[in-house]
């Protein structure tokens, strides 16, 4: 669980992923959940990413679980990691809102949330989201959030599916509300 300031404010709280989560890895692989990421991966590669979601920790990044603050269901996932973008050291940040919780708000939280933590316990200044162009609620997240749009940018996710995204990204030495 974290300690970060937004769980008062927030109506999620972020979990580090565990080797408990691999069902919700596998929930958040479905078509309907992957269409804007060249769909699902297999079950060789959903294990691989596991086991880099459970490594993943420290400066480097972290993953989390999405969990309802009332009720404690799990909603989804977050994160983020290392990245290079335009030859600076950068987070790259990711999620997934499960199908029954999309549309009320949780994206926007979580993403909230993982940016207080990559401001409170990782070392680069920015943190970027890469959604596809044509995905408007992944987008809607990133404004929503507070991520300022640099524009559409030429991506790969993932390694070797090259997409049109939209770069969005936000300064974590900014003091935020």
């Amino acid at each position: 669980m974290t300690d970060a300031p937004h769980r008062t404010q927030q109506r999620v709280r972020l979990e580090p992923w565990s080797a408990d989560d691999l069902w919700l890895l596998r929930r958040t692989n479905a078509p309907e959940m992957t269409d804007h990421l060249g769909g699902p991966e297999t079950e060789q590669q959903l294990l691989a990413r596991h086991q880099r979601y459970q490594r993943l920790s420290g400066t480097a990044g972290t993953m989390f679980r999405v969990v309802l603050q009332q009720g404690g269901e799990v909603a989804g996932s977050i994160g983020y990691w290392e990245q290079t973008w335009q030859d600076e050291p950068v987070y790259e940040t990711g999620w997934g809102v499960l199908p029954e919780f999309q549309g009320r708000g949780i994206a926007v939280a979580a993403a909230r949330a993982v940016v207080e933590w990559a401001a409170a316990h990782g070392d680069r200044r920015r943190l970027h989201a890469f959604p596809s162009v044509d995905h408007p609620a992944s987008n809607a997240v990133c404004r929503k959030a507070g991520f300022t749009f640099a524009g559409e940018c030429a991506f790969e996710y993932p390694k070797g599916n090259p997409i049109r995204s939209n770069d969005w990204s936000i300064d974590l030495e900014q003091p935020r509300d």
